[in-house]
This record gives C-alpha cells, structure tokens and sequence, in this order.
C-alpha cells in the first residue's frame, strides 16, 4: 500500500487465505504439536531465565489448509493485551522476496532480463569503479543484485543511501559508492542490492515501487494488511517491538516505529525492509510460491519462474557471510540443500527467508507446508537476549509431522 496518507485507504478485510483443517487431516500429530505451543508459551513469558519474547504468531499450512495458527504471548510491552493472531508486524527482510518477485514479474513480460547490466536501466551506473580504484571487469547486472554478488557494500564513508528520500536519490548515492569486489566474485548480503533492484521496478515499470506491488501482488493476493506504513484504524494491532537493554530487561526498541507504531520504516519505499504484513497475509504470498505462482483461478508466476527462484544461484562461491551451513541463495531467498549440515529437521529444496525482527517464513515444496513464525524482538547479541527460535520452531514443525 502506497505510504503515508494514502495508507488510510487499505481495502477492508479480506477472506482467509485458506481454509482451516485438523492437524490429523493435513498428517500431523496433534499431540506432537502441543510441543510447539508449549515451547512457545515458555518462551514468551518472563522468568528468572531472562525476559523473554514478548509475544509470537506461528501458522502452518499443509495441502492448502491451515492446521495450526495460534498466537502467543502479549502484543505490547507493558503485557497487559493479549497478542492477537491478525496482529501486524514489521516485517523488515522478509520485504525481499515479494521485491525479487516484483522483479521476476517484469522479466516474464521481457521488460528486463536477469543478465541485464544495472546501467541499461538505471544510467547512473555506467561509470563504476573498484574501491582499490579502475574499472570493474565486468558489468553489474540485475542477477548479481537478485543474489547479493553485486560487489556493493556500503562502509559509512559517503553520504549514507538509507538517508536518501525516494528510490531514485537511493540510486544516484549507490551508483556514487565504489563497489569493493569485482562483480560476481563475492556473495555478501546487504539490503542495499534490492534497494536498487526496487528502483529498476520502478523505471521498467514507470509506477512507484509501492503502487506496482499494491496492483501486481497484494491486491491479486488479498494481503488486505500489507504495506508500508498502517492505517490508524488497524494499528491498535501492532506489535511493540522490543530489544534488551544493556541491563537486561526488555525494552521498546531503538527503531524507527517503535514509538510511533504504523509510521514508514523508511523516507522511501524500501523493497529491502520496510512492510508491515501479518501471518494471514504473508501466507497468501508463501503459497502462492508453493502453488508455482498460482492463486485463486489466477496466474502471478510462471512454474519455471518460482523454479529459478529457489535454485541455488551461489554454489561457486563461498557463502559464509549471510548464510548458514548447509544452505543456498537462489533469486531472492535462500534455501535448504543438506539438512544434516544445517543441523535441524526439513527437508532439501525448501526455502524461505526471516526477518531482523524475529520473523521467519519456510516454504517447503516436498511436504506442500508453509511455516511462519512472526515475533518482534531485535537481537542485541547480549546474554540476556531470548535465545533465537529459529532452530527449535524448524524442529518442532517436523517432528510433529506423521506423513
């Protein structure tokens, strides 16, 4: 939804995204998925152990039915509200995919293609030099930006581009910046690359980032609660975001909404991080991936589109700084290629991507689930800091999963 005043006119509440079924029916164990709400009951409640999460939405989805969607915990700091399952979180880097996918829409319509350099689109960029100083090698393009290769890394030196003021100042600082690999050498995840790929949409598309994904996705799909600010009406609904403070309680984050909850992330449109969205909607999206780009009678990918989307675009490079062990970068999210070097339940080839806030998404074609786990907690790296769920949430889901 476009930002600002424009974001009072969300349209009303849409249906379920899909219907609801028994665990039992979609091969889940009910019992073992007591385990999963017990362990998220623990972990949003305070105790001589630390903190705690403030609150939690978990939904899964099997065969195009929601099994299990509960919501944990407290939605605001002082706990004294429940946390309701259609709260509103931000999001932040779970933006990404619904960016790459903004982009892949055009490459359907050959208004772009993944090996295009950055300058046919976007100028600015033709003048490109190495921070050890020449020029690079060989062209920035678009795949490189898909999958954080594109050699841009943004150190503080110059004027900062999460400071610009739209998309197209973003743009004009990057293409300003030395890129510090040659393009394509190096995988180093950084927002900024999908910054600018949010700009491309925008010049391809000759609409602003926000309006392409109100017309293209979220009106398609129904996220009736997606955008990039919210509505006064829906924000009694916000989840506080907190963080650890250096004494060890828990405190409303050092973020730009904190304090005023529903405002813009960013100045801009910010593909890299800058949604609100709930469990709901997010489900629309991850099944639309799940179903090969198909929702409600309507075609928004193509099969082979969401194939290469989640092919592992990485694999001759050295993926350490961003990924985990056992883990691939296609266009746009990551996913899973040996379950026994990452370390926990799932199955190869399911991917999916989180969030800086404590979010989380998995898509996982072999079993036809979906998993979210939505909270909003900013990790410090401090020892009072919750322990991050990643790990246990994957293993619970699995483990509960009969056939």
């Amino acid at each position: 939804m476009l930002a600002g005043a424009a974001a009072a006119a969300w349209p009303a509440r849409a249906e379920p995204a899909l219907p609801a079924c028994t665990p039992a029916s979609a091969g889940f164990s009910a019992e073992r998925l007591r385990r999963l709400d017990t362990f998220l009951d623990a972990d949003t409640r305070a105790s001589a152990r630390g903190p705690g999460h403030l609150g939690a939405v978990v939904l899964l989805a099997r065969e195009g039915c929601v099994l299990h969607h509960r919501a944990h915990g407290h939605r605001d700091l002082a706990r004294r509200e429940a946390m309701p399952v259609d709260a509103i979180f931000r999001i932040y880097s779970m933006t990404k995919p619904i960016a790459s996918v903004a982009v892949l829409m055009l490459m359907e319509e050959g208004g772009l293609t993944l090996d295009d350099a950055v300058a046919r689109h976007l100028p600015e960029f033709a003048a490109l030099h190495l921070r050890e100083g020449g020029a690079p090698r060989r062209p920035l393009t678009l795949r490189h930006l898909l999958t954080h290769t594109s050699g841009i890394e943004t150190d503080g030196s110059g004027p900062d581009p999460q400071a610009a003021a739209d998309l197209a100042e973003l743009a004009r600082r990057v293409a300003a910046v030395p890129l510090a690999v040659e393009p394509g050498s190096r995988f180093r995840y950084d927002g900024i690359n999908t910054e600018v790929l949010c700009r491309v949409v925008e010049v391809v598309s000759g609409q602003p980032f926000a309006r392409f994904l109100q017309q293209r996705l979220f009106d398609p799909l129904g996220m009736a609660d997606t955008g990039f600010a919210v509505a006064a009406a829906k924000r009694r609904r916000i989840a506080d975001i907190t963080s650890v403070s250096d004494d060890g309680r828990l405190v409303l984050a050092d973020a730009r909404s904190a304090d005023d909850p529903g405002a813009p992330l960013r100045d801009y449109d910010s593909g890299a991080g800058g949604l609100y969205s709930t469990a709901g909607d997010y489900l629309r999206f991850a099944q639309m991936l799940l179903d090969e780009g198909w929702w409600r009678g309507r075609r928004l990918l193509s099969p082979r589109t969401v194939a290469l989307m989640r092919m592992n675009q990485v694999a001759h490079l050295d993926v350490g700084n961003g990924l985990g062990p056992g883990e691939g970068f296609g266009l746009g999210v990551s996913m899973l290629l040996d379950p026994a070097k990452r370390g926990r339940l799932g199955s190869e080839g399911s991917f999916g991507w989180p969030g800086a806030a404590t979010t989380y998404f998995t898509v996982d074609p072999r079993e036809r689930l979906v998993a979210l786990l939505l909270m909003q907690h900013v990790p410090r790296g401090l020892a009072a800091d919750p322990p991050r769920p990643t790990t246990a949430f994957h293993n619970l889901v699995y483990q509960a999963l009969e056939t």
